[in-house]
């Protein structure tokens, strides 16, 4: 009970505190704009044109295409494209973590509707008479065996970059290499966990009990394994890791808002905003603190 406690516990607060920091991005002080050009919204995109290449732009309806900045981010979210275009070795690696991660949480999804499936009195095995149930064991196993393999390689490496490359030593914190180690050893873990049962019949059966709230019988390996599993994701939202949450923002909010401060916009008013705003610490700038006037 203690197990199914600590793993809804980490993934509650795993998305509790994901949800707060994304209000928290979203509550922030108007940015400074870095309007970076091509912005994939505008219709200029394809030449690396802007709205005010426009004669009399502000006269014009600023056509754009939510549709196209969200694939833009998407390649940027999903395949890490700045990493593959200016650092293509180091591209591999770190998306072989990236990748294991998203085939963890895929795995962890497969987990819980085949959990769902056994408890319903679906077979999920390789001689299932369920169509479903033959589906979802074999794509089960497949991304199951992929997110541990390229999970561990991805944090391992990671950590070996960073520990030998003599400019990235340079700007590595402990807090990094910490980071690597953690989800490298909730993934090792995991792959000694659950690597004995090729039909990952007992993963199933664990994450019944867990969606039951049954107690079950957990030798020391497993028990570590959950424990680092929700250690890692309480730590992730409150960690550099956190960087998922913020990835909108930087795109949508940063790097390509380009819309026109005009009289009576939106974006005047947050501007007036943002200009009243003082720090709430001590702070020896002028123009919040004025230098006394000298004496004569």
């Amino acid at each position: 009970m203690i197990l199914s406690i600590i793993s809804y516990v980490s993934i509650v607060l795993f998305l509790g505190i994901s949800i707060y920091k994304a209000y928290q991005f979203a509550k922030m002080p108007f940015h400074g704009r870095m309007d970076l050009y091509p912005v994939p919204k505008e219709k200029g995109y394809e030449h690396g044109g802007s709205y005010y290449e426009e004669v009399a732009w502000w006269s014009k309806p600023h056509e754009v295409s939510h549709m196209r900045e969200i694939i833009e981010m998407l390649k940027e979210i999903i395949f890490i494209k700045k990493l593959f275009e200016n650092q293509r070795p180091f591209w591999w690696i770190s998306y072989a973590l990236h990748l294991g991660i998203y085939l963890l949480m895929a795995w962890t999804i497969l987990l819980v509707i085949g959990a769902l499936f056994v408890l319903d009195g679906i077979q999920v095995a390789a001689n299932s008479s369920n169509i479903l149930g033959l589906l979802l064991f074999y794509v089960s196993a497949f991304v199951g065996y992929l997110g541990l393999a390229l999970g561990a390689l991805g944090s391992g490496l990671l950590f070996l970059r960073r520990l030998t490359d003599n400019t990235l030593k340079k700007y590595t914190t402990p807090q990094e290499y910490f980071n690597l180690l953690l989800l490298f050893a909730a993934i090792v873990t995991g792959i000694f966990t659950w690597g004995n049962d090729l039909s990952f019949g007992y993963a199933r059966e664990v994450t019944a009990n867990l969606v039951t709230f049954t107690p079950f019988d957990a030798n020391g390996l497993l028990t570590l394994h959950i424990v680092l599993v929700g250690i890692m994701l309480i730590y992730i939202p409150i960690s550099k890791m956190s960087h998922y949450v913020g990835k909108y923002f930087t795109f949508h909010k940063v790097l390509w808002d380009n819309n026109p401060n005009l009289k009576g916009s939106d974006v005047e008013q947050q501007i007036k905003n943002a200009s009243s705003f003082r720090p709430t610490t001590s702070w020896s700038a002028p123009h919040i603190n004025p230098p006394a006037t000298p004496e004569k």
